[in-house]
């Protein structure tokens, strides 16, 4: 299978229904959608059906055990942690084709050991936010909204003004 335009990394999420749309939001961009275990719903064929998932067949996904056999299967070249604990935000990243995006879980973010990794692999630099205003209410953004922001950013970067690259089955050109 060809490489993806962009990885979308869930890291144990937490809500199927977000899960859900962001293996939409995958289908719809040619991105491939790695779950890394463990995770709080099942994902089997009968579940996704039941939950009404009718493409999912178009989902390039790819299901890890935990963190290490991610990184194990993958060996992602680069990557970018969405987190609220950055200032930076995403727009100032500089986005590659075949890049890694991380999404922590909805309850507690990102493991303290996927921190760390983007430290000594890339540095802080490779930690980005979502800005949003400051108010005590507005916590986050819903997992599933953020990986779209993230995406189409960086989809925007890479495909820059010729979108046809998206037109040509799984995103590649």
């Amino acid at each position: 299978m060809p490489e993806p335009l962009l990885n979308i990394v869930l890291l144990h999420p937490q809500i199927p229904n977000n899960t859900g749309n962001v293996g939409r939001t995958a289908a719809v961009t040619g991105c491939r959608l790695h779950i890394v275990h463990p995770i709080a719903f099942d994902m089997s064929e009968k579940a996704r059906r039941r939950a009404g998932l009718d493409y999912w067949h178009l989902v390039d996904c790819r299901e890890h055990a935990s963190w290490e056999a991610y990184l194990e299967a993958e060996r992602p070249a680069r990557a970018w942690l969405y987190t609220t604990a950055s200032s930076r935000p995403h727009w100032q990243a500089q986005f590659h084709r075949s890049d890694h995006l991380l999404f922590g879980s909805e309850t507690d973010g990102a493991p303290k050991a996927v921190h760390d990794w983007i430290l000594r692999q890339f540095g802080d630099g490779n930690r980005v936010n979502l800005p949003m205003r400051p108010h005590p209410d507005a916590r986050s953004l819903n997992l599933a909204t953020a990986v779209a922001c993230g995406v189409y950013e960086g989809l925007r970067q890479v495909a820059g003004t010729d979108p046809s690259c998206l037109l040509s089955g799984a995103g590649n050109p």
